[in-house]
């Protein structure tokens, strides 16, 4: 039989029968099944096969006219499936013309199931629920939603699916294919639908806005999430809990917490995560370098988020959106509305363990791990471990000795923009942080918090090894290496080895000979800052540490220490021989 055969034929209407036609149908899928490759990729039961060809012969038939009955052309392609078209008398194809649009069909059914998008007619509804559609088709496939069925499955991984397509689809997953390719990045897609979303990234395009909020989408599907933030329709629940989320990927996020299933492994440590995108970001701690560089400057960032939002600081200082309580104005509508939530006072989040509530989720994941002590970024040089991935991407530098902030007054580098920040208060003497208990004065604001603590006397980071008790948490654990031994840090030099870093950097200057910090007042340098900052009261005259018993001031605390052993009358060097 050749390729292509058409041939023209005239029958009586009352020969064509719809279960004439639903024979034919048959029997051209059967042939189609049989030349398939085995294993079929996509396998459906024979039965619902045959449901369905008779369901199609019937509606089909039903539309056929007597006109149209009696010019009725087969042809037969080796790529497709045999279509039914008509031709006129003369052998040429009968064409069907949309009025609306001008679209042409070869078939008249054809063209009165496109008539239907014109018309909006919905003529098949569906028996479970209210919704109606235009093909009968459309309302099988929906109609599995409710009975749960899924014929279609996969010959790979047993996986089912709701339709053909959708199996179809599923396989390149197993075959690696991914036809469809970006024209400016080369990227590959499996779905061409997935193309066109990326397209969007290059051109910024965001077709799909909230009528709530204004905020704009790349995709139809993100602003139908969306929109259910507004509504507050939470239809997914968690049968475990009772929990209710806005969206079907927060309920199988939510339902891992029950499983304790973690998916998604470390191939390089065997750290096992939730989701996917914890895993992403996990796999940058592998990496010394941050893999993302603003294209502006030298900056880099452990995400391409973060890369992002820093570029456009480039680009304009613009922060068109501001907060109407304190009129801060941010770049990112995003960041705006975590703001927002500091005035509000609204701490939705509860921890479970100690009942202690949080603004954002952010944050109350952060303090959780205070309870189970996980710290899963880690350091690959020293092995210490992180509870925040910035965290880790600072402690990185001690290694790496990289110092990218340099002071332009003095030439001194820092790993930390809020390093140089602070030492540039030092050359201006610039002291914004007062106490309002004492009026001491500090250049940084933490440094004041931690100052506040010893008027209030809280004191509240207990050691569990001896019960001490310490004002600031950097405090203890600086105490509990005590207990343990650890002492991380190694000097390059002569491998003595700190506790803290800090120490190891003062350290390391006796070797280098390098003194930073620079008096003012005669140009004397010094190798640490609170060397130079009590050298520097013998310029001013100040004598910050005062006797409560006497009110005789000193320079330094162990000054004072030692005086108020006058008071005490105390003896406490005492001869070995007596």
């Amino acid at each position: 039989m050749t390729s292509t055969l058409t041939r023209s034929f005239s029958v009586k209407s009352s020969e064509l029968s719809s279960a004439a036609i639903s024979e034919r149908q048959r029997q051209s899928l059967l042939k189609d099944s049989e030349k398939m490759s085995d294993p079929e990729p996509c396998r459906i039961k024979q039965e619902e096969t045959e449901e369905l060809i008779d369901v199609v012969g019937m509606e089909e038939s039903e539309e056929l006219s007597e006109d149209e009955e009696k010019h009725h052309v087969r042809s037969e392609d080796t790529h497709s499936k045999d279509k039914d078209v008509f031709v006129t008398e003369g052998g040429t194809a009968k064409s069907f013309t949309c009025t609306e649009c001008g679209n042409r069909f070869n078939r008249k059914y054809a063209l009165e199931l496109h008539m239907r998008i014109h018309s909006g007619e919905k003529p098949h509804k569906c028996s479970h629920c209210d919704k109606r559609f235009n093909q009968l088709g459309h309302l099988k496939t929906h109609e599995r939603t409710h009975t749960g069925e899924k014929p279609y499955t996969c010959a790979q991984c047993g996986k089912s699916f709701t339709q053909s397509s959708s199996c179809n689809q599923h396989m390149l997953i197993h075959t690696g294919e991914k036809p469809h390719q970006c024209d400016q990045c080369s990227r590959t897609f499996s779905r061409l639908s997935e193309l066109k979303e990326h397209l969007r990234v290059h051109s910024n395009e965001k077709p799909y806005a909230c009528s709530e909020c204004g905020k704009s989408f790349t995709r139809q599907s993100s602003l139908n999430e969306h929109q259910k933030i507004h509504t507050g329709v939470r239809e997914h629940v968690c049968i475990e809990c009772g929990k209710a989320f806005i969206k079907s990927a927060d309920l199988k996020r939510h339902q891992m917490i029950h499983t304790a299933e973690k998916p998604y492994t470390c191939a390089l440590c065997g750290m096992s995560f939730k989701q996917s995108s914890h895993l992403n970001k996990h796999m940058l701690n592998h990496v010394v370098e941050n893999p993302y560089k603003c294209s502006h400057c030298d900056k880099r960032f452990s995400q391409l988020r973060l890369m992002k939002t820093h570029e456009r600081e480039h680009l304009t200082n613009e922060k068109p959106h501001s907060c109407s309580e304190c009129e801060k104005s941010f770049t990112l509508l995003s960041i705006l509305h975590e703001h927002r939530k500091i005035h509000t006072g609204v701490r939705k989040f509860v921890c479970v363990k100690c009942e202690k509530t949080f603004i954002t989720a952010r944050d109350l994941k952060r303090h959780q791990m205070i309870h189970t002590g996980e710290k899963p970024f880690t350091c690959t040089q020293c092995g210490i471990g992180f509870k925040q991935s910035s965290h880790l991407s600072k402690h990185m530098l001690i290694h790496t000795g990289e110092k990218p902030h340099k002071c332009d007054q003095c030439d001194k580098a820092f790993s930390r923009a809020s390093q140089l920040k602070d030492h540039l208060r030092y050359h201006t003497q610039e002291k914004p942080y007062s106490c309002p208990v004492c009026g001491k004065s500090f250049a940084r604001l933490q440094v004041l918090n931690a100052h506040q603590k010893i008027h209030a006397g809280v004191r509240a980071h207990a050691c569990f090894e001896c019960e001490k008790t310490f004002v600031r948490a950097t405090d203890l654990k600086q105490h509990q290496m005590i207990h343990t031994g650890e002492r991380p840090f190694v000097c390059s030099h002569c491998n003595k080895t700190f506790r803290h870093s800090g120490h190891l950097v003062a350290h390391e200057r006796i070797h280098t000979g390098e003194k930073p910090y620079s008096c003012a007042q005669c140009g004397k340098s010094f190798r640490v800052s609170s060397s130079r900052n009590e050298h520097m009261m013998l310029h001013t005259g100040e004598k910050p540490h005062k006797c409560d018993q006497c009110g005789k001031t000193f320079l330094r605390p162990a000054e004072l220490r030692k005086h108020l052993t006058v008071h005490e009358k105390e003896e406490p060097y005492s001869c070995s021989l007596l």
